[in-house]
């Protein structure tokens, strides 16, 4: 079953990139310029009249394994499956990233209630897989990003 799920994230990135690549001004990939337009791309959204925070489920399934695979990309990270059956990306200082959490928060309550992926995306490569927001909290265990 996990082997389905992974090729079915691994199809929701193909797709992400086949359709939004072409709409984009950007380089389009696994990168942060693409994750930048994306969470531009959830505020367009956002905006349409008739938008329902509450009917995004296949969005946020293509969207949340869009940013996980650049995070793996950017960190060595792996897709992995919690204890409670959530998907996330393991991150190489044993941190797990909820890339689908993230996206679906920034669909609910957008940039302006602080709802970035792409500063999730920023915090994930620079610090929690670094290490360095651990060394800067003192060590200890490694935090979960949502």
């Amino acid at each position: 079953m996990e082997e389905e799920e992974l090729q079915q994230i691994q199809a929701n990135v193909s797709l992400a990139i086949d359709q939004l690549g072409p709409l984009s001004d950007v380089e389009f990939g696994l990168n942060p310029e693409s994750v930048e337009w994306v969470e531009g791309f959830i505020e367009r959204q956002r905006a349409r009249p008739g938008f329902d925070p509450e009917r995004i489920d296949g969005l946020v399934g293509v969207l949340g394994s869009f940013l996980g695979a650049c995070i793996a990309a950017a960190t060595g990270g792996r897709w992995r499956k919690s204890d409670d059956d959530t998907w996330g990306v393991l991150l190489p200082d044993g941190s797990t990233a909820f890339p689908f959490t993230k996206v679906r928060k920034q669909f609910r309550g957008g940039v302006e209630d602080g709802e970035s992926i792409a500063g999730f995306y920023r915090v994930a490569v620079g610090f929690i897989a670094t290490g360095k927001l651990r060394e800067a909290c003192g060590g200890g265990a490694g935090p979960d990003a949502t």
